[in-house]
């Protein structure tokens, strides 16, 4: 069945949201959330948002797990060969990250065919941020201390594999420059090490970091997006100083492969609502969410395109290599 598209522009812990009155769903009246990070990252952002809106749709309880490790690999690794395919547990899908994960590393045993896609929420721009007493005032400031001492200036990332180190990657590429990379336990690590002045600069999602922006514990430098961002008017893209960089990550909800066709269509149907929800769709603005659904067989061909795009990129480095 195809489902639509809606676009609007806009260790194991376990943390638990309410019951709703009257369920909907008719598979359980519990729902376990797999997130492959640690608590306060950009997955528990998500689902500390979403979840509360999508338990009265669907009346059901959300309980999160947070398993981090392997840059979200062991939460889907999990998802895809040891979780019941009933519609009871589902994870949160990090894009690019669920298919670079594989496509760097052959030990990963999962890939998307194993996984039952059920809608992409949020699309958030790549940004690079800093110490707010950083020496480095802009962008080409940063770029040219990489460029004076090559390889030594670090940037954070929330993990190999991940968008902020394929971001990286592709500045590196754009610009012949070479950073050291510093990978961290997921996005929220990385800007804290940011903060904390233990790293020159972390490359980042704008959605993570921009409440440390508001609270100027953290200043950006550049956002890896096509045009500027009406909540950033004063940062340059990269494309502005000449550096065709576009790069960000979004973040969904996958089932494993083989759930029931109806299950599969009711958590559908409940993030197609979420997309109307204006109270939703607000406190996702106040966030510097950009709201992005993306259900079903949809969903499952912006992977299918991510995880060629990325192929391509990991297979010209082995060839530099």
């Amino acid at each position: 069945m195809k489902t639509k598209l809606l676009s609007i522009s806009v260790l194991m812990a376990v943390t638990a949201v309410p019951l709703a009155v009257h369920a909907e769903y008719s598979v359980t009246d519990e729902i376990r959330v797999l997130q492959g990070f640690q608590a306060g990252g950009g997955s528990d952002a998500l689902a500390q948002l979403a979840h509360p809106y999508l338990r009265e749709i669907l009346g059901v309880n959300f309980i999160n797990e947070y398993i981090p490790g392997a840059t979200g690999a062991i939460a889907w690794t999990r998802l895809s060969h040891q979780s019941p395919k009933d519609g009871t547990v589902i994870s949160i899908t990090n894009t690019p990250m669920l298919m670079t994960n594989y496509i760097i590393n052959d030990s990963i045993s999962y890939n998307i065919d194993q996984l039952t896609p059920i809608a992409n929420v949020v699309t958030d721009p790549g940004v690079v941020v800093v110490h707010p007493d950083s020496p480095y005032q802009t962008i080409e400031d940063l770029l040219a201390a990489a460029e004076e001492t090559p390889g030594r200036i670090t940037i954070g990332n929330s993990g190999i594999g991940g968008d902020d180190y394929f971001s990286t990657i592709m500045v590196e590429n754009a610009s012949g420059l070479s950073f050291e990379k510093v990978p961290f336990a997921g996005d929220g690590p990385s800007a804290t090490a940011a903060m904390g002045g233990q790293i020159d600069a972390s490359f980042n999602n704008v959605g993570i970091v921009y409440g440390h922006l508001q609270a100027d514990s953290l200043r950006a430098l550049a956002v890896l997006s096509a045009e500027r961002l009406p909540m950033l008017p004063d940062v340059p893209t990269l494309r502005e100083i000449g550096y065709d960089v576009v790069n960000g990550s979004s973040r969904g909800y996958s089932a494993p492969a083989g759930i029931p066709d109806q299950a599969r269509d009711e958590l559908i149907a409940a993030f197609e609502e979420l997309a109307t929800n204006e109270e939703f769709l607000q406190r996702a603005e106040e966030r510097a969410f950009y709201i992005d659904i993306v259900t079903g067989d949809d969903y499952m061909e912006m992977m299918k395109n991510m995880e060629e795009t990325f192929s391509n990129i990991w297979d010209e480095l082995d060839e530099d290599a």
